[in-house]
């Protein structure tokens, strides 16, 4: 723990904003020729991956309206799946199978609804 505010303090002088004017001329040459080499590096980095960058936005392109419709259809399932779950604090970890099949245990059972009508001599059934 007390490594990491060293490490802080050395690296302050690496992020001074100007070359004092001490500084020769050849090191602040040096300074502008490693920013060229950089911008040379992601300029190379970008022209690489212009062809992958097309490709990705041609797919996307051509499964954007499936993507819209898919959204519209799976809405109502998900909002009913929430619906059930209620609260995920009411439910242990899940647990695997040997077979494959997933197990999620509900912590306490989950009480029937109470009926809206009273039964046939006015009583409620509890």
């Amino acid at each position: 723990m007390r490594l990491l505010p060293a490490l802080f303090l050395a690296a302050l002088p690496a992020v001074a904003q100007e070359t004092p004017p001490d500084v020769p001329e050849a090191e602040k040459d040096g300074f502008s020729l490693m920013e060229e080499g950089a911008k040379l590096v992601l300029r190379g980095l970008m022209s690489e991956m212009q062809p992958a960058l097309d490709e990705m936005e041609k797919a996307l392109t051509g499964i954007g309206p499936r993507l819209e419709t898919f959204g519209d259809e799976i809405a109502p399932r998900l909002h009913e799946l929430i619906r059930l779950i209620d609260d995920f604090k009411n439910y242990d970890a899940p647990v695997m199978l040997p077979n494959g099949d997933i197990l999620i245990r509900r912590k306490a059972p989950l009480l029937p609804p109470l009926p809206d009508q009273p039964g046939p001599n006015g009583e409620t059934e509890l």
